[in-house]
Formats: structure tokens, C-alpha cells, sequence
């Protein structure tokens, strides 16, 4: 996407006029939106030597997950939500400061900002939960989702050489990609006018499908419990023995299994175990302070798997939910039901 939008809007000569070298600062930034994987052996970039690797930690650092990213994001969505954001981005640029780590440069902070930088992930976690994967939120993400799969083939976008894609391939051509606005959604609701009652829209499923989350009619919400193993083999033979036992009640094309990952973002690791911290006394030697140094009321965890069901027809609601809650009970996980009867 990015090479698209540096040929289609003319951005090198622009770049050129700021300063940018090219194309090696061009590679520079591709490498920061999408940074690989270090080892420590061989560097693998080319945009920059070595010795600017702490670059490399601004915008997407793979290390321990401290971006710049994150800080944008939380003070936006933190914002609009009304959730307060206990992390100040802005102390932690002030005590960052860079030092060599074995040969390598890395962006260190501050020991006494530790408690301050779990209270960042924390408020990643905590957005999550209450936001981008809340129960309504998925509810409405499956809703278009299905009514992007059943319009797939009907909404075309003309792409690089006037070749037209499907939405499911538009991906594929930059210049069709592009053009995969909130618009395709006003597509489905607003289809031609051409059609009637008597000829009506290829369009008519995904637009009611649209018309119901205008109407907040949503996909019902059945149940969930949370997984206790984090591989994926033995989560999917969990959701095909669930799908299983749903389907004798009711249709599959009537419910959707869905797995939601709720962590620190890296998996089930403490991502302060990654990151280096310097003193006031000593502010040239990195080190990483043990999570016993820093309090013992620190998670214990820091992944949970929530494996949730949706009803996508409330008239088969009550069967499937009886369903769900007996596999549960087989299978000795905890439902909401069962853990507000628990004594």
C-alpha cells in the first residue's frame, strides 16, 4: 500500500524536496511500519545499520510492544470511549533515553516508571475488554462480515489496468484497495434503483443483514466461557465439538463460534521481561528489573482465551443456549450462569 501511494500520488520528488534519501530511507520506513523479526546473530535490515537499531522500537517495536502506536491510539479511543488512560506518553518520552545492550542500542526507561509501564499495558488490556472486543462489538463484526461475504461477488471495484475485483480480491490491487471505503456499505444499504419488488437486489440479504444493526436487532449473544488451553489444535477440536452438539438444534448457518484473545500483546508473556531500564545514578548501563522488584500484585497471567457463541435467529435461541450450557457442563467449563450460582 505504501508504494502505491508513493507512485499514484507522486510522493518521491515531495520526499526528496523534505531531505529523504532514495530509496533507502523509503525501505527505512516500510521496515518501521513492518519491522522483522531480530535475532541475535545477523542484522536484518537495510534501512539503517546497526548502530540505529533503537530506531527501529519508535513505531512498531516487536521487543516489548512500547510504540508509538499504542500511545496514539490510547489517548484517541480512551477519548471517544470515556475510559480513562492511565498512562502519560508524555513522561515516558521525557525519561526515555537510549543505551547500548550487548552491542545494540534499545530505547530505555526510567526504574521508577516499571509500575507506570504495566499501567500502559493494563489500559491495552482493559481497551479490549471493554472495547474492540466487547461482546456487542463482535456481534457487529460478525454482522458485517456476513453481509460483506453475501455481497462479495455483486460489489465490483475497478483496480490497476481497468480490471474490476470482487471485494474479496480487491486486496490484491492497490489501487482496488484503496477504494474499499465505508462507502461499499452505503452501496448495500442504497443498491440501484433499478430494482423492485419484482426484481429485487442481488444485494437484498447483505443489505438486511446492514438494515438489522441500524435497527440494533444484533446477533443474540448466547454464552461464554473461558478456555483453559492455549493451543490452537485443541482450541479448534473445542469448536468442532461444540459446533457438533450445536448443530442437532440448530442450523450452522444460524451461529458463529467465536475466539477472542485478551493479553498484554505478546501472547502469555510479561512484556516487561523484554524491556531495559537504566537509573539516576547510572544512566548509560541498561538493565531489567525482575518482576519480584517490582510488586507482588502483578498478574500472574497475561493471556486468557473467551470462546463465545452467537445466535444469529432469536427463534432458535433458547434450544442452542440449553445446548451451549450442556457442553459446558460436559466439559467441565464455567459458564456466566453457573458462576453467578456458584456460592
Amino acid at each position: 500500500m505504501f508504494d502505491h501511494l508513493v507512485v499514484a500520488s507522486d510522493l518521491a520528488q515531495e520526499m526528496e524536496r523534505y531531505g529523504l534519501i532514495l530509496p533507502p530511507d523509503l525501505t527505512f520506513i516500510k521496515e518501521m511500519i513492518k519491522p522483522l523479526k531480530i535475532d541475535d546473530a545477523e542484522w536484518p535490515y537495510e534501512g539503517r545499520d546497526e548502530n540505529k537499531s533503537f530506531l527501529y522500537e519508535i513505531v512498531s517495536n516487536k521487543q516489548n510492544g512500547i510504540d508509538v502506536d499504542k500511545f496514539d491510539y490510547f489517548a484517541r479511543d480512551c477519548h471517544h470511549l470515556g475510559i480513562r488512560n492511565n498512562f502519560d506518553h508524555q513522561r515516558f518520552i521525557m525519561f526515555a533515553r537510549v543505551c547500548d545492550v550487548n552491542g545494540r542500542k534499545h530505547i530505555c526507561s526510567r526504574d521508577k516508571e516499571v509500575a507506570n509501564l504495566y499501567d500502559m499495558f493494563h489500559t491495552r488490556n482493559s481497551l479490549h475488554r471493554r472495547a474492540y472486543q466487547h461482546r456487542v462489538t463482535k456481534s457487529v463484526e460478525i454482522m458485517i462480515k456476513d453481509a460483506l461475504l453475501k455481497a462479495d461477488q455483486y460489489i465490483l471495484t475497478k483496480g490497476s489496468g481497468g480490471t474490476t475485483f470482487c471485494l474479496s480480491k480487491a486486496k490484491t490491487d492497490m489501487e482496488a484497495y484503496t477504494k474499499l471505503t465505508d462507502q461499499m456499505i452505503e452501496r448495500i444499504l442504497h443498491p440501484c434503483s433499478c430494482s423492485n419488488e419484482f426484481t429485487p437486489s442481488p444485494l437484498e440479504e447483505a443489505r438486511m443483514i446492514l438494515q438489522r444493526i441500524m435497527s440494533r436487532d444484533l446477533y443474540q449473544f448466547m454464552g461464554e466461557t473461558k478456555l483453559k488451553k492455549e493451543d490452537q489444535e485443541e482450541i479448534q477440536k473445542m469448536k468442532d465439538s461444540l459446533e457438533n452438539e450445536l448443530v442437532k438444534v440448530i442450523p450452522k448457518d444460524n451461529f458463529e463460534i467465536n475466539v477472542v484473545t485478551l493479553d498484554y500483546g505478546m501472547k502469555n508473556k510479561d512484556p516487561i521481561n523484554t524491556t531495559y531500564f537504566y537509573t539516576k545514578a547510572n544512566p548509560t548501563e541498561a538493565f531489567k528489573i525482575p518482576r519480584e522488584q517490582v510488586s507482588k500484585l502483578l498478574p500472574v497471567c497475561f493471556a486468557e482465551k473467551i470462546l463465545r457463541v452467537y445466535c444469529k435467529n432469536s427463534a432458535s435461541l433458547r434450544d442452542a443456549k440449553f445446548c451451549f450450557q450442556s457442553w459446558c457442563h460436559e466439559n467441565d467449563f464455567l459458564t456466566e450462569d453457573r458462576d453467578r450460582a456458584t456460592p
